[in-house]
């Protein structure tokens, strides 16, 4: 697997892309080594079972649908993050409980035949490891190796390779998680961009009768625009608001607007 890959956008979030769009970027999963991985386990897993597992055994059937799953459900969730965050989350969690469950076969598959499963932290796990890090992105060696490679190695190599993704998916869920939390999902979305609209709305018209300056926000410094409260108690009155809100609530008073002078005679 090439680490070089954006590795799960565990330092990225969707939602800070653009935040005046109202679908955010998605179907960016071709790029999470999450989806490299589990893609890997996939294909690895095609070899092995026609190689080791009788092809017309349910055991065959099911361990290529598990590898399978995991690859397939973190796309549909990655194309889904569009308008439901809450459906990338449940086909991220689904594609690690399938990698899980495909992880148990090949642990069944080592012990049924009375081969060891290597510890982690054992040479041949470490050795394992180091050359899944080197292997290209598309899995192509790993995929060559299990065509030669005896029952013990092929086995515990692609266990090796599914606890990585396993950790990936992991990563990319508490990602996903903390996204959540902090921007909502797309119902809370659509209520924010539509409230902005009306706001820069209700500005080009508040700024159209002020003759004012724009003062510089307390919070950010960003120039700060005229706009009027519409429910309480101070609801009519003017008052200065920055620019970039939501993301920012800085606030001012504004000033009142002096009476006209008057000539005495």
């Amino acid at each position: 697997m090439n680490d070089s890959d954006e590795s799960d956008r565990s330092g990225k979030s969707d939602w800070s892309d653009d935040n005046d769009c109202l679908i955010p970027k998605h179907g960016g999963y071709r790029k999470m080594r999450s989806f490299h991985a589990a893609l890997a386990v996939y294909d690895a897993t095609v070899v092995f079972c026609d190689r080791f597992i009788e092809r017309r055994s349910r055991t065959h059937d099911q361990m290529v649908q598990a590898a399978r799953s995991g690859v397939r459900n973190i796309e549909e969730g990655s194309v889904a993050s569009a308008t439901s965050k809450k459906t990338e989350l449940k086909l991220t969690n689904v594609a690690r409980a399938s990698l899980e469950e495909l992880m148990g076969d090949y642990e069944d598959f080592l012990r049924q035949r009375a081969l060891p499963v290597w510890d982690k932290d054992s040479p041949q796990a470490r050795e394992v490891r180091q050359r899944l890090a080197s292997d290209r992105s598309d899995g192509s060696d790993l995929s060559n190796m299990m065509k030669k490679a005896p029952a013990e190695v092929a086995a515990n190599t692609l266990l090796c390779l599914i606890n990585q993704a396993s950790y990936l998916l992991h990563r990319q869920l508490e990602r996903l998680e903390h996204d959540f939390l902090e921007h909502g999902g797309f119902t809370e979305r659509l209520h924010a961009v539509r409230m902005q609209r009306r706001s820069d709305q209700s500005d080009v018209s508040d700024l159209s009768d002020s003759t004012q300056k724009p003062p510089a926000c307390p919070v950010c410094a960003k120039p700060m625009r005229l706009r009027t409260a519409r429910q309480g108690p101070h609801a009519g009155s003017q008052f200065w608001g920055c620019s970039a809100y939501p993301d920012c609530k800085g606030t001012r008073p504004a000033s009142p607007t002096p009476p006209p002078s008057s000539n005495k005679p």
